[in-house]
């Protein structure tokens, strides 16, 4: 690591008689929250300020939702994530995010810009996708893992901010569901705030995963639902190559 050329790695700068705590200080330490958080190098550049509207039609409705149109809705959980994120950037606590739609509607851009604004304002975030921290808690019955499983669950349960991505149509067996059951019931006791996003609706939540973790999820989160006719990313795909 390249030693900070004003303190010379020691984090405080004297000047006469008076010592201060140096620039580099700040930045060591939020260099350490992102690698805490977890969260992929590619989600770190997504920002409130760069969810672009224009894919969200805002003279068409989804089929089956005649109420709103797709911009209305968007905007409906844009602002409950800015809403969400500036009221838990100091002090974490009370009802997280639920967020569900189809491919490519948006929601991963929406928790990484949370996660992104909390970090920004010093709050510790974990960001965890549910198959791959599944993955980690099996791999820790192998002899002498790195971190145990009462570790990884704990970091889970206790951290101010917890992202769930990717609660979708698995192979949960009763073990899993367990798993995922004993971190959002600790967290719903706690009141601490989790925002989880999902490909599939609630009704499917609990064809999968059953009433115990639906029922969890409804105490734990406002649940928006974020939708788009085509999907973003193939959209910004095909821009591209214009």
């Amino acid at each position: 690591m390249i030693k900070c050329k004003k303190c010379d790695g020691s984090g405080i700068v004297i000047k006469g008689n008076v010592a201060y705590k140096c620039n580099c200080t700040k930045q060591r330490i939020m260099e350490l929250k992102y690698q805490e958080s977890r969260l992929p190098l590619k989600l770190q550049q997504y920002t409130f300020d760069k969810f672009e509207l224009k894919y969200y039609p805002e003279d068409e409705y989804p089929a089956d939702s005649k109420n709103a149109t797709y911009r209305e809705i968007a905007l409906n959980s844009l602002e409950a994530a800015k809403k969400f994120a500036k009221k838990n950037s100091v002090s974490a606590g009370g009802k997280g995010l639920f967020f569900c739609g189809n491919v490519g509607s948006g929601k991963t851009f929406l928790y990484s810009a949370i996660a992104n604004y909390l970090l920004s304002k010093g709050q510790r975030v974990l960001f965890l996708v549910v198959p791959d921290l599944l993955d980690e808690i099996k791999a820790t019955y192998n002899k002498e893992p790195e971190t145990s499983e009462l570790e990884l669950l704990q970091h889970a349960r206790n951290i101010p901010v917890l992202i769930l991505d990717d609660l979708g149509a698995h192979n949960y067996t009763d073990w899993t569901r367990n798993k995922i059951y004993s971190i959002l019931n600790s967290r719903l006791n706690n009141e601490l705030p989790t925002v989880i996003n999902s490909n599939l609706t609630l009704e499917e939540i609990e064809e999968y995963l059953g009433e115990r973790i639906t029922s969890r999820i409804v105490e734990l989160c406002d649940i928006y639902r974020l939708l788009v006719p085509k999907d973003i990313r193939h959209i910004k795909s095909l821009e591209r190559r214009m």
